[in-house]
C-alpha cells in the first residue's frame, strides 16, 4: 500500500514537470493573440489626427511644435502605463520632469540649428525682358534650409552638377557659371558608381561661382524610382549644409525645368529627356546655357532649438532591450505651406503607441527590456537617432533589435520589411504568427530611415514600411484622409509580433 501510493507520488510529480515547459508556452502564446487582438486601428487613427492636425503645425524639428508632439508622446506613454527613464542631459533645461540632479524623465534632448522661410517666398522664370511669377508648391519649393534669398541671374544646365576627374566626368566642362543659377538633375546617372549627394552638388556649385540653383526629378526614372512613385513635383527637402556653404536653391517640377530647356524655336521637343538620356549613356558634358533667367527671393531665419526624443519603457526581466521606434518629426509650415506629415511619420508614431498600450496591459514582463523611442530629426539627417546612438541608455552590444516603423498608412496593403543581422526566416515566421505571412515582402538593408544609425553601430535592425507607391510622399497634401486603417492594422499587427518574439520569447 505504501509502495503504491509512493509511485503514484512520482508519476504526479513527472508529469507536472513534463507538462509545465508546454504550459508556459501556452501561456505565452495566448498572451501574444490576446494582445493582437486588443490592437484598436480607431485608436490609432486618432493618434494620427492629433499629430498631423492643428495643434502642431507639422512639427518641424527644433520647433516649440515640435516640443509640444514630444510632450505629448510623453504623455500618452504614461497613460498606457510605460516608466520614462531617467536621462541626463548635460546642462540643458527643458520642459519635462526634471530632478534636483539634472535628470529628466523620458528626454533625450539636444540643441539643433532651425532654419524658418517665412511666408510668400517667390520664384520667378523668364527672358531678360521679363520674369514670371511661378506657384510655390505646384511649380517649386525653397530648399527649407537655404540661406536668405534675393538673387537673379541666367540659367544654365550642368547636368547632374558631378565633377569626377578620376572617371572623367566634368558636368560644368567648357563653361563659367559665375553670378549664374545653375539647373541640375537629381540622382546620378545610370553609369556613375559612387553615391553622390545633393550637398555634393551645391558644394560644386558655390565653388564655381553660381549665386542659386535650381534642382529637378529628371524624366527618366530608374526601377527603384519608379517602384517608389517618384512623380516629376517639387519634394520637401533639406540641402544638410552649414551656413557658410550654402547657397539659395529651389526644387523645381519636371514639367519647369522641360520648359526652361525647350529653346524659342521649339527645334528639339522633349529636350531634357533627350540631354538625360545622354547623361545616362556617357560621361560627356551637356551643359545647356539657355536664354532662360531665374529670380529667387525669400527670408530664412536661423534659431537653435531642442530636437527632443521621447523614451518610454517596458523593464524585462533580463539585461537586454529591444528597441521600438518611429520618428515624429516632419518640415512644419515652410514658406507658409503646411506639410501635416500624417503618414510620414505621424502613422509610424501612432503604430508604437497603440503596440506600447497593448504590452503594458499584459501581466507578465518580458525578458529584455523593451524601449519604445519617438524620434526628432529624422528629416535632418537622421539627428535624433544618431543623437540616440552617441548616448544610449542601455548598451548597444546588449540591444538585441532595433525595429522602425516609417511611413505605416498608405500604400498597396502589403509590407515592405527591411532585415539586418537576423534571420529572415526568423521574421517571415513572426509574420505567420500574426497573421500576415502573405503580406510580407522581405529585403535585406533599406538605406534612409533612423534604423541606420543602429546597423553602422551593429546593432540588428527590422525596418517596417507599408509597400506600394506613396503618391503624397514629402506633400502638403500628406493628410489624415489618405490614411488606410486596415494597413495600419497589419502594420500594428506585425512590429507587435516582432517585438513580442524579440522581447518575449525565450
Amino acid at each position: 500500500m505504501i509502495r503504491w501510493v509512493v509511485h503514484l507520488t512520482i508519476t504526479l510529480v513527472l508529469s507536472f514537470i513534463t507538462a509545465a515547459p508546454y504550459t508556459q508556452a501556452q501561456s505565452l502564446e495566448s498572451g501574444l493573440q490576446t494582445a493582437i487582438e486588443s490592437l484598436s486601428a480607431d485608436r490609432m487613427l486618432a493618434d494620427i489626427r492629433t499629430l498631423s492636425g492643428p495643434s502642431f503645425h507639422g512639427r518641424q524639428t527644433g520647433t516649440n511644435d515640435d516640443l509640444k508632439s514630444a510632450q505629448w508622446v510623453a504623455q500618452e506613454f504614461l497613460s498606457a502605463g510605460l516608466r520614462l527613464p531617467r536621462i541626463r542631459n548635460s546642462s540643458l533645461i527643458i520642459p519635462f520632469p526634471t530632478g534636483k540632479d539634472g535628470v529628466t524623465s523620458g528626454a533625450m534632448a539636444t540643441l539643433v540649428p532651425t532654419a524658418t522661410l517665412a511666408p510668400h517666398p517667390t520664384v520667378g522664370i523668364g527672358t531678360a525682358s521679363g520674369l514670371i511669377t511661378k506657384q510655390a508648391g505646384l511649380d517649386y519649393l525653397p530648399i527649407f534650409d537655404s540661406p536668405s534669398a534675393d538673387i537673379q541671374g541666367r540659367i544654365v544646365f550642368v547636368g547632374y552638377g558631378i565633377v569626377d576627374s578620376d572617371r572623367g566626368i566634368d558636368d560644368y566642362a567648357g563653361v563659367e557659371v559665375n553670378n549664374c543659377v545653375v539647373l541640375f538633375l537629381r540622382g546620378k546617372p545610370e553609369h556613375y558608381p559612387r553615391h553622390v549627394s545633393h550637398a555634393d552638388k551645391v558644394r560644386l556649385a558655390k565653388e564655381r561661382g553660381a549665386v542659386g540653383y535650381l534642382t529637378a526629378t529628371g524624366p527618366i526614372l530608374h526601377p527603384y524610382e519608379i517602384r517608389r512613385g517618384v512623380t516629376g513635383d517639387p519634394s520637401a527637402f533639406y540641402g544638410q549644409l552649414p551656413p557658410d556653404m550654402a547657397i539659395p536653391g529651389a526644387w523645381i517640377s519636371t514639367a519647369l525645368a522641360q520648359d526652361i530647356l525647350t529653346d524659342s524655336k521649339r527645334e528639339v521637343p522633349d529636350r531634357l529627356r533627350a540631354l538625360q538620356e545622354q547623361l545616362n549613356q556617357s560621361p560627356t558634358s551637356q551643359v545647356v546655357i539657355t536664354d532662360q533667367f531665374a529670380s529667387l527671393q525669400w527670408k530664412t531665419t536661423e534659431k537653435e532649438g531642442l530636437l527632443v526624443n521621447v523614451i518610454g519603457m517596458i523593464p524585462g526581466t533580463g539585461t537586454d532591450t529591444v528597441i521600438i521606434g518611429a520618428h515624429r518629426d516632419h518640415f512644419g509650415r515652410p514658406g507658409g505651406i503646411l506639410f501635416p506629415g500624417a503618414d510620414d511619420n505621424a502613422s509610424g508614431t501612432a503604430v508604437i503607441m497603440e503596440v506600447a498600450r497593448t504590452l503594458a496591459k499584459i501581466n507578465r514582463r518580458p525578458s529584455r527590456t523593451i524601449l519604445f523611442v519617438s524620434f526628432s530629426g529624422e528629416e535632418r539627417d537622421l539627428l535624433g537617432s544618431r543623437l540616440y546612438v552617441s548616448r544610449p541608455i542601455a548598451p548597444l552590444n546588449a540591444t538585441k533589435a532595433m525595429i522602425n516603423i516609417d511611413h505605416a498608412g498608405v500604400g498597396n496593403g502589403r509590407l515592405t520589411v527591411g532585415v539586418t543581422g537576423l534571420d529572415k526566416d526568423v521574421l517571415l515566421e513572426a509574420g505567420k504568427t500574426a497573421g500576415v505571412d502573405d503580406k510580407l515582402d522581405l529585403y535585406g538593408f533599406f538605406p534612409g530611415g533612423d534604423h541606420v544609425p543602429f546597423k553602422e553601430a551593429s546593432v540588428p535592425t527590422v525596418t517596417v514600411v507599408s509597400g506600394g507607391v506613396h503618391p503624397h510622399f514629402h506633400q502638403p497634401t500628406d493628410t489624415i484622409e489618405t490614411i488606410d486603417p486596415n494597413i495600419l492594422q497589419t502594420v500594428a499587427r506585425y512590429v507587435l509580433t516582432v517585438a513580442w518574439q524579440q522581447a518575449y520569447q525565450p
